[in-house]
């Protein structure tokens, strides 16, 4: 560390890319993990702004760096188009609940919320930076019925026992490790009639289908969008139905 020269590397980065490049963060991380969320380390604005402003089907957000928002956003569209279209296709009423896991800056929930009027979002995601940007780029939308709660999903569900039984569908949008077993087990006993699961990783995708089979989910549903191209990554929708 002691050889890196940060305001160098900031320069090097300013004269590629020129205005493409909103902020440079530089993170030092002393945990073994590889995550924006820094619990043990530090970070340091090296150049530019601490946030960007995307806009995603007609609404604005407002990203920290710490915060997850889906690269390529002309691309993001046609997959969150994907997977509400699955989610639309079970016809929400007023005060049906719908689920956003692991739900970043709240993108889903807040289109969701957009759309359907009486139908209560409730969105968790551990990163608490992502969170405050979740509630302040809802007030900035104009967005009604959406709550978002800064925790970890698994103990977020057996904090809240009371939505058991009450969810009409739960969506999933885990990162590349998938979802923790004992978390999937939580989400299981919610006992949701719909799940969609968005994934990064198809492999661990597969693995927590295995398991949402196994509890009594039928896989009604899958479709592959080519978020990165000339990668070997595809992101993968899945759609689970309740026997």
């Amino acid at each position: 560390m002691e050889h890196f020269n940060a305001p160098a590397f900031a320069d090097f980065l300013k004269e590629k890319l020129g205005k493409r490049l909103a902020g440079l963060q530089h993170t030092i991380n002393d945990n073994v993990a590889d995550r924006a969320k820094i619990e043990n380390g530090t970070y340091t604005l090296l150049c530019g702004e601490p946030i960007v402003i995307e806009e995603l089907l007609g609404l604005k957000f407002e990203i920290s760096m710490e915060s997850f928002f889906q690269t390529n956003p002309a691309c993001a569209e046609k997959l969150y188009n994907k997977a509400l279209g699955y989610v639309f296709e079970e016809k929400l009423q007023k005060d049906d609940v719908v689920m956003d896991l692991f739900c970043g800056t709240g993108t889903i929930g807040q289109i969701l919320a957009s759309e359907n009027e009486g139908v209560k979002i409730i969105g968790v995601d551990i990163v608490e930076e992502a969170i405050v940007d979740a509630r302040k780029n809802a007030e900035t939308n104009g967005v009604k019925g959406v709550e978002f709660y800064a925790a970890d999903v698994g103990k977020f569900l057996r904090e809240y026992p009371h939505f058991v039984g009450k969810i009409k569908t739960i969506i999933l949008d885990p990162p590349r490790a998938g979802i923790a077993p004992k978390t999937l087990k939580k989400v299981i006993e919610l006992g949701a009639e719909n799940i969609v699961y968005i994934s990064c990783n198809p492999s661990t995708q597969a693995r927590d289908t295995d398991t949402l089979i196994k509890e009594g989910y039928l896989l009604e549903k899958l479709s592959l969008v080519d978020q990165f191209p000339h990668t070997g990554h595809i992101e993968s929708i899945a759609k689970y139905k309740l026997k």
